[in-house]
């Protein structure tokens, strides 16, 4: 038998191995980065993107073609953020860097009656000023640490709570046309990424403005999805498949599938 320590290196090094694996697949599936691109990796000092930026620059050492990775993060000024752990840990790694500043905590705030979720309108807010500053530097990619898990819940909040069949693309032309929103764990699982976060000591920084709120929609969805899993392991996984082989003329959406001149003679 192994060493207890030698047991957990041999895990790590298949846990590592898989994510790479499934960043470099998606990466390759939905062409996210090309030569000479320009990506800012969007940092918020969660285990999410700290999986991102470090699975990234470990592929970009190996990659067959040029790219540069640069780490962005948005403070957004919550009351007691650690505004020294991000700049450090970066400047340890040797990574290019920038620190974007905006009071999006007050404005939120503000707007937002108290004991009310917060969580759209920081989003908006925070992919506004990300967005602005990509343009800005000429950034060709945005990075953000999506991963399959979410994905999977946002298809199921915006068909429990918004009637719509929509999640999040692993690739994406913003809204003004500007910028280029690509997904690199799209095909990461949740567990992997805590489980490696934890294995890499990452100085976590939790989010004190929406993360902390009680009852979200988001929380009811992981905790459905949660339990299906239990009950039927491997269910988050084929839904997630089912996003990639969509048949339209097998739902109910004409601007998808001409139903009304089906079987029309004239």
């Amino acid at each position: 038998m192994p060493h207890p320590s030698e047991k957990s290196q041999y895990n790590f090094n298949k846990l590592r191995k898989r994510l790479r694996r499934n960043v470099g697949k998606a990466i390759e599936d939905y062409r996210m980065i090309d030569a000479g691109d320009r990506v800012m990796v969007c940092l918020s000092g969660g285990a999410d993107s700290y999986t991102l930026l470090d699975i990234l620059l470990r592929l970009r050492d190996s990659a067959p073609v040029d790219f540069e990775l640069i780490a962005v993060n948005l403070d957004q000024k919550q009351p007691g953020f650690p505004e020294h752990v991000l700049p450090e840990y970066l400047r340890g790694l040797g990574v290019d860097f920038h620190i974007l500043e905006q009071d999006t905590y007050s404005v939120v705030t503000d707007i937002i009656p108290e004991g009310k979720t917060l969580c759209g309108l920081c989003s908006r807010l925070r992919r506004g000023a990300i967005y602005t500053f990509a343009r800005e530097q000429g950034f060709s990619k945005i990075a953000l640490g999506h991963h399959r898990d979410d994905i999977v819940e946002t298809l199921f909040l915006n068909m429990f709570y918004g009637s719509r069949m929509k999640a999040m693309p692993a690739k994406l032309q913003s809204d003004d046309g500007d910028n280029i929103v690509i997904r690199p764990l799209a095909y990461c699982r949740e567990d992997d990424i805590k489980a490696y976060a934890a294995a890499m000591e990452f100085p976590i920084i939790p989010c004190n403005l929406c993360g902390s709120q009680d009852n979200l929609q988001r929380q009811a969805i992981k905790s459905m999805l949660r339990d299906w899993e239990r009950q039927y392991p491997g269910r988050v996984e084929q839904i997630f498949k089912s996003m990639q082989n969509v048949v339209p003329s097998h739902l109910l959406d004409n601007a998808l599938h001409d139903f009304a001149n089906l079987g029309r003679k004239d």
